[in-house]
């Protein structure tokens, strides 16, 4: 049996995927016929309904939790990683209520924890979440929410923090930061959902046991990014969340939900929205 599969080329997720999409674990008969794509693309596309399993981001999700299920393994939370707002000039948190805003999409979890922090800041401009930093320089934007490895860049670029969403997070909440989740199609038989969220697992221990077998695929996808920040990206997002969202990981992604709900930034959900 094929099917489509969606994930970023971001060294998080060729670490995750690369052993079940290269046919280096057993896939129970399941073959996988991938695309890469930004997270904001991967957004779009299961807004859609099309893609079997694909990667996407929390407040995303919530539009499109009628036709998708969140797996127990790959995605992506934890601590002390989430969004960071930053600029080329000082500025303070009260002051981003009136500034020009660079999102990295308007459907990131990014956006929603920005939203929540600052609902006042509604002037914003989405962009590729790797060219905020240069919007900045040109000052295109007065403040940008940056993601994934742009995190351990933007200092080297003369470029200061504002706030840190995930500190403001786990403050409010004292729970993990939810940012990206894998979801798999209602449509598809709960026997191969489950085999789904099997393969990926094993995909991932697969990579923790061996990490040199990967290593191609990241560099790879991970266009010029220095060998320090790449290893930097894996293990700030890969961690025991990934392997199993449990119940923690669980509480945190229904806890983001309830506040986006009581907010009124998001539609109902469906009662089931875990695969198991």
């Amino acid at each position: 049996m094929k099917l489509t599969l969606g994930f970023s080329p971001c060294p998080n997720d060729t670490f995750i995927f690369d052993a079940m999409v290269h046919g280096r674990i057993d896939t129970e008969g399941l073959e996988f016929n991938y695309t890469m794509a930004d997270v904001e693309e991967l957004n779009h596309r299961a807004l859609s309904g099309k893609p079997d399993i694909t990667k996407m981001s929390c407040f995303a999700y919530a539009f499109a939790a009628q036709n998708y299920l969140i797996l127990d393994s790959g995605s992506a939370l934890g601590h002390r990683n989430g969004p960071l707002v930053i600029s080329k000039r000082k500025i303070y948190p009260s002051g981003l209520i009136s500034s020009r805003i660079a999102i990295p999409g308007n459907y990131t979890t990014a956006n929603l924890l920005f939203s929540i922090a600052w609902p006042g800041a509604t002037n914003k401009t989405e962009y590729l979440f790797s060219d905020i930093e240069g919007a900045l320089l040109r000052d295109e934007a007065d403040a940008g929410l940056i993601i994934h490895e742009t995190r351990f860049t933007y200092h080297k670029k003369g470029l200061q923090k504002i706030a840190d969403l995930g500190e403001y997070w786990e403050k409010m909440t004292g729970l993990p930061i939810p940012l990206g989740i894998i979801v798999v199609n209602r449509r598809l038989p709960s026997e191969v959902a489950l085999k789904v969220n099997r393969i990926i697992r094993r995909s991932l221990e697969y990579a923790y046991h061996d990490s040199l077998a990967s290593y191609d695929f990241i560099v790879a996808n991970a266009k010029e990014m220095d060998s320090t920040v790449m290893n930097n990206h894996i293990k700030l997002f890969v961690n025991k969340f990934t392997v199993n969202l449990g119940k923690e990981g669980k509480k945190a992604i229904s806890e983001l939900f309830r506040i986006a709900l009581e907010k009124k930034v998001i539609p109902g959900l469906p009662d089931q929205i875990f695969l198991t």
